[in-house]
């Protein structure tokens, strides 16, 4: 799966967010509200669309994310998405973010 992953500037947006549209190929399978500050990335939601839920794109967007950025932060993660974030590498921050630190 090829995932094109666009992010759009708090001021393009006019939002206190930097928001990142996430396509594979023409369609646009979800978008994540994040916040961007030199070499991190705090990601407070990512939205994956019902239809194409389950296919592993937010996985490849943590990946991206992982790739691009020095520290990805997950900010304030559910307890039922605790699982998602320990395969992806992030250790708790032990107040309710977790976080993955570029080796």
């Amino acid at each position: 799966m090829t995932l094109s992953i666009e992010f759009a500037s708090k001021e393009q947006q006019q939002s206190q967010y930097d928001w990142a549209d996430i396509s594979s190929g023409s369609d646009r399978v979800g978008k994540a509200r994040c916040t961007i500050k030199d070499s991190t990335i705090i990601i407070f939601s990512i939205n994956i669309y019902p239809a194409w839920e389950g296919l592993g794109y937010g996985r490849e967007f943590v990946d991206y994310c992982k790739g691009n950025f020095q520290v990805v932060i997950a900010d304030r993660v559910r307890y039922s998405a605790i699982g998602f974030w320990e395969a992806m590498g992030f250790c708790n921050d032990q107040d309710g973010n977790w976080s993955y630190h570029k080796k």
